[in-house]
């Protein structure tokens, strides 16, 4: 297969210019791929993206990720219904030393004859000058023109008041001038992108044929959706985010291990790098026995090797293993601290001293500093109905406080049924 029968088996091509198969096909090609730094991290919608330009390189082109460092302050309208808060240079300069990070998992940046490349769009948009600018290309674009697409017109149907200010509106012209400026420098003559950028990518494919006669290409992946009609890459919490520190290797892994079963055969192709016939394979083992989950286990596995380490991944399944094993000799201090607490991560947490602890004389005692009990008659009302569990283990009145081990020295898990935890923390 090519770049591009790779990523229509995979469902990840929706639009595309007429001609972009021909030239890709038979030459090697730059393209790139644009990223707002309006975060410190990205999040799995832009997986996708990156994805594609893996793809790409792959193949034997090269990408380039543009970083929007200029385009960025000024807010890009397509898929909002209200003008973003804009970012000041030095939040947005510190957003892309994070992003940069993130990208070289991705990508290869050596030596090589197709090695990826980063570039900021600031660095040549700081030096346009107005006049000139509007004189020279904002001549190119005609208003009908870029109030045709459809990021313009949906902003354009909403009540005036959350309508779209000239700044928004610029911003199709400028995404465009980047497409112009590294046809012109860096010979790139392919720009992608989620469907959602579609106006901003052909305006930018009109403007290179209008300056300077040239013929481009583009292409667009379709917005990833989910079957239930809820959010793709968002959790109660928020953003399922790419930073260990915003999205914990846990709660990351257990975002796809939660994926349901017609999401997970979508999944499998866009995420991961597997071929068709492994993938077929795949999915029709998981068809024979559902109930196994074979398809959710791979991604989460795939995706946490991919965008943290492969230890992360070794953590989170040994943590797993223990939450879910009902082998007694597992016992929580078999799990780091660090995912420990990603694991406890939200669940009912309350303070204990020292002092307090040691004067606990009993069971129930100890109990009444956990959240789960309203009170000290709640506490034997549930150790009589034997639904009381502290570190995985059942107890009752007559367990002997000093008989219980501390977790890492500091925490004890007290359970109440099946699925309410909270946890104690000794300090």
């Amino acid at each position: 297969m090519n770049f591009i029968e790779e990523l229509k088996w995979r469902g990840l091509v929706q639009d595309i210019t007429p001609s972009f198969e021909d030239e890709i096909s038979n030459n090697i090609r730059v393209g790139y791929i644009g990223f707002d730094p309006t975060s410190d991290s990205l999040h799995i919608g832009s997986l996708v993206q990156l994805i594609i330009l893996k793809h790409f390189q792959n193949y034997g082109h090269k990408p380039i990720i543009l970083i929007g460092g200029a385009t960025g302050m000024i807010g890009d309208p397509s898929g909002k219904s209200k003008e973003r808060n804009l970012l000041s240079q030095e939040i947005i300069n510190e957003n892309i030393k994070s992003l940069k990070a993130q990208f070289s998992k991705f990508l290869n940046f050596d030596d090589a004859k197709n090695s990826a490349k980063i570039l900021n769009n600031f660095d040549w948009c700081n030096k346009l000058n107005i006049i000139e600018f509007f004189r020279d290309f904002g001549k190119a674009l005609t208003v009908n023109y870029m109030m045709s697409k459809d990021s313009v017109k949906k902003r354009l149907g909403i009540d005036s008041s959350d309508g779209m200010s000239f700044t928004e509106f610029t911003y199709q012209l400028f995404q465009a001038y980047d497409f112009y400026y590294l046809n012109e420098n860096h010979d790139c003559s392919i720009q992608m992108g989620g469907s959602d950028q579609w106006g901003n990518i052909t305006s930018g494919v009109e403007l290179i044929r209008k300056k300077s006669g040239k013929k481009t290409n583009a292409m667009t992946c379709p917005l990833i959706t989910k079957v239930d009609g809820t959010k793709f890459g968002k959790t109660e919490e928020g953003n399922v985010w790419l930073d260990k520190h915003k999205t914990s290797p846990y709660k990351f892994y257990q975002y796809w291990l939660n994926s349901s079963d017609e999401d997970s055969k979508k999944y499998i192709k866009i995420f991961t790098f597997e071929s068709k016939e492994f993938i077929e394979k795949l999915i029709d083992q998981h068809l024979e026995a559902p109930h196994e989950r074979i398809l959710q286990k791979f991604i989460a596995s795939e995706l946490t090797k991919m965008v943290h380490t492969k230890k992360d991944l070794e953590k989170v399944l040994n943590a797993s293993n223990i939450l879910f094993s009902k082998n007694k000799d597992s016992t929580f201090s078999d799990i780091d601290e660090e995912t420990f607490n990603q694991v406890f991560e939200g669940v009912p947490t309350n303070s204990i001293t020292d002092e307090e602890y040691d004067k606990c004389s009993s069971i129930e005692e100890l109990l009444k500093f956990s959240p789960l009990f309203k009170s000290k008659s709640d506490v034997f009302r549930s150790l009589k109905e034997n639904s009381v569990s502290i570190n995985k283990e059942k107890i009752d009145s007559n367990k002997d406080l000093s008989s219980i081990e501390l977790i890492h020295n500091k925490y004890l898990v007290v359970q109440r049924g099946k699925k309410n935890y909270s946890l104690l923390v000794l300090n």
